[in-house]
């Protein structure tokens, strides 16, 4: 993973590698704290702490993602085939409500 190496064997270089890890395994708890705060919210029917813990999950997400050696044009990238080809292939959320089409929809409107 390109985020975990690093060029070279420095004292400095070793500090950066452990710190990344570091990084990596809090960011790891806190997608799973988010997770149940959303479950909470969601018993609570708080629409405003869904909204905070759903935003809370996508940062940690977001963040991430860079930590790991990843652009967020990748991830982007990624998301947009993933629903398309979700699309595509009428899968039951898709036939059911049309939340895929309505989330690419709402993607392609913030291109603009």
């Amino acid at each position: 993973m390109e985020g975990l190496i690093v060029p070279h064997s420095t004292p400095q270089g070793e500090f950066d590698l452990a710190r990344n890890i570091r990084t990596i395994e809090w960011l790891k708890t806190q997608i799973l704290e988010q997770t149940s705060f959303l479950f909470k919210a969601m018993l609570q029917g708080s629409e405003e702490k869904i909204l905070e813990a759903l935003a809370g999950i996508i940062i940690t997400l977001c963040v991430l993602t860079r930590r790991l050696g990843l652009s967020f044009a990748r991830l982007e990238k990624k998301i947009l085939q993933q629903v398309k080809t979700n699309v595509e292939a009428e899968h039951e959320v898709e036939k059911w409500y049309g939340d895929l089409s309505a989330f690419l929809d709402y993607l392609a409107g913030m291109k603009r």
